[in-house]
């Protein structure tokens, strides 16, 4: 099989411009060895020139008689004749012989041969013919130039001729490279380019014809399979952009139901708030004609409504609690996924309630957290549907929202549940610790104020009634304590406001100047060490009011390394076991109750007449573990088992 061959575009050029480059070649070195010739033959012509004045200066010497110099002349003409014989290369000289100039040359010699052997060898004394004779050899050597100029003229017109002719080839080798370059590269070009043009155009139909077997052929091959490949990519690109379009469309439809459920979650405060806004929110979703939230009880047994749209009133009604097994939309399914039931298809069961209102289809989407089923949601069609994977991707997303919303809702109710009860508790606690003690010895005192007045005895009455007074002075005082604790909130990231509201108001109801003074730079204690750290110091000062007798007190924080608080006065102090401490002080037991039930350490530091000091120290965990303070009993500390 015979290969074609291809002419690429440099062998194409190549191949044209030879023959022109080949010419102009020869036409160059013809008109240099034209050029050449002439410049030997106009130097032959000035040789011959040379020898013709020689001619009349020896015919002048021969007929002066100066024989001296003579000699020298006839040298001097043998030495022109033989130049113009044998020519000189090197200047370049050489005469351009043809038949007239050999004949005319010959004459010359045989002129210079007589005109020697009369006129210069035999030395005459008669120089009667001397003129005539100069005046014909002279004649004869003008013939001689005559005859190499009618030559060079000869020369001189191949000479232009050949320039003549390097003009034209140069005229008709531009115009066929010109036409070349117009044919092989030009078109081409001009054909591409307007290729390009339509293609930015928009017209992808556009292609380039091949018409040679060179490089723009190739270029043409390669533009047509790229117009080729971007009109089938155009081709596709209206469908590709209408598909992703859809997607994108069908996501921000998706984040938009997400955005809708997630703000009504966070927005809903009760149940059925949540239930009836999801019914909503649903309907409009999934685009279904009808919606039922139903919860479940524990054992899944029975189904409440909690909220319906688009269904009739009757059939509300009807199915408010469904029994497991009534209907399909009460049924419990081993598949955790969403459930698409036609209902002219369903098996008879004894509720047909949908049937009768004209749906066609049911879409049953349990709620489901944890793998515990909560309830369900039954989307309800006139139609017969069908969701795709995304739309039931996203209905099993938004039912998710709802079980976590419901379940917050069931948390945030214990929460609040146990946040009364704990109150309750701390209340019930505090009222135990402080206002029922006084009480208790209020009681006894009642006892011994019966007993006095049975015997008569007036001074017992006026002690009792003094312990009576006091008691009643004292639950007073443990009352409004107690109402000045309960107001008191600590601040969510730091404690120092609410201890200097503290200082003031005890500054108000004691007279005493407080001073409070923070030292350090720690971490913000959590919300509930904050509040037993209150009450504590608040304790501190209630039993310095009550007992100390004091002028000032200092409360002085130190937040590093540790949480340091330390609760000091100028009073009259205590001794450890004193015993005027009786069991109805009980401010010093309630604050290492406290101190325990958050693991921290309280030191309780007191010398008579010297004041006391209260010094609470929080362990350096952010979450401490209970344990019991450790007091150190030294001289000056008191236990506060010891003491009331």
């Amino acid at each position: 099989m015979t290969v074609p061959k291809h002419w690429s575009l440099g062998a194409k050029l190549a191949l044209v411009g030879a023959p022109f480059l080949l010419l102009a070649l020869l036409s160059s070195a013809a008109t240099l060895w034209v050029s050449w010739q002439l410049d030997g033959g106009a130097a032959a012509v000035n040789e011959a020139g040379r020898m013709r004045m020689q001619s009349y200066r020896m015919a002048l010497a021969v007929g002066t008689g100066e024989t001296s110099a003579l000699g020298e002349k006839v040298k001097e003409f043998d030495r022109s004749l033989a130049l113009l014989r044998s020519g000189d290369p090197e200047r370049p000289l050489f005469v351009p012989w043809d038949d007239s100039v050999r004949e005319r040359f010959a004459t010359v010699e045989q002129d210079w041969s007589n005109f020697r052997s009369r006129w210069i060898d035999a030395k005459p004394t008669v120089l009667h013919d001397l003129r005539s004779e100069t005046v014909a050899f002279a004649t004869h050597i003008d013939a001689l130039v005559t005859a190499i100029e009618s030559h060079m003229a000869h020369w001189t017109a191949i000479l232009h001729l050949l320039q003549v002719t390097m003009l034209a080839m140069g005229v008709l080798g531009t115009a066929v490279l010109l036409f070349t370059g117009y044919l092989f590269v030009l078109e081409p070009v001009s054909q591409l380019k307007q290729a390009i043009e339509k293609i930015q155009a928009g017209d992808f139909d556009a292609r380039v014809e091949r018409v040679t077997s060179d490089e723009f052929g190739t270029l043409a091959d390669g533009f047509n399979g790229m117009a080729e490949h971007l009109q089938s990519m155009y081709r596709h690109l209206e469908r590709r952009v209408a598909e992703k379009t859809a997607q994108l469309q069908e996501k921000h439809e998706r984040l938009e139901s997400l955005y809708e459920v997630t703000a009504l979650v966070a927005k809903a405060t009760s149940l059925d708030e949540l239930a009836q806004g999801f019914a909503k929110s649903i309907t409009r979703i999934a685009r279904a004609d009808g919606v039922a939230v139903r919860w479940s009880d524990q054992s899944n047994q029975r189904y409440l409504m909690l909220a319906a749209h688009g269904l009739p009133n009757a059939m509300v009604d009807a199915e408010l609690c469904l029994d497991k097994g009534d209907c399909h939309c009460g049924a419990t399914s081993d598949a955790p996924g969403l459930r698409v039931i036609p209902i002219q298809a369903m098996s008879q069961t004894p509720l047909q309630h949908c049937a009768k209102a004209g749906f066609e289809t049911v879409v049953n989407i349990p709620v489901r957290l944890h793998e515990r089923a909560m309830g369900e949601v039954d989307l309800f069609f006139y139609a017969r549907v069908n969701p795709s994977p995304a739309e039931r991707s996203l209905l099993e997303a938004l039912t998710s929202q709802l079980a976590s919303a419901m379940e917050n809702l069931r948390l945030n109710a214990l929460e609040r549940e146990a946040a009364v009860a704990q109150e309750r508790h701390l209340l019930a606690r505090e009222l135990h610790d402080s206002i029922a003690q006084s009480l208790a010895f209020l009681k006894i005192q009642v006892q011994l104020m019966r007993a006095a007045v049975q015997s008569g005895n007036p001074v017992e009455i006026k002690l009792v009634l003094e312990e009576i007074d006091a008691g009643v002075r004292e639950s007073y005082g443990d009352v409004r304590e107690l109402l000045l604790h309960f107001r008191t909130r600590t601040n969510s990231e730091d404690i120092e406001p609410a201890l200097a509201t503290t200082l003031r108001k005890f500054e108000h109801q004691s007279g005493m100047k407080a001073s409070l003074a923070m030292q350090g730079q720690g971490m913000p204690l959590s919300p509930d060490l904050q509040i037993q750290v209150l009450h504590i110091v608040q304790e501190a000062l209630s039993n310095v009011r009550k007992h100390a007798r004091a002028s000032q007190v200092w409360l002085d924080v130190q937040q590093q390394p540790a949480w340091r608080f330390e609760v000091r006065d100028d009073g009259v102090g205590f001794v450890p076991n004193n015993d005027q401490l009786d069991e109805t002080h009980v401010g010093l037991r309630i604050m290492a109750e406290r101190a325990q039930r958050i693991g921290a350490e309280l030191e309780v530091i007191s010398t008579p007449g010297q004041g006391s000091s209260i010094i609470l120290t929080l362990p350096p965990s952010a979450h401490p573990m209970p344990m019991i303070p450790m007091l150190r009993p030294d001289a000056n500390t008191v236990v506060p088992g010891a003491l009331s």
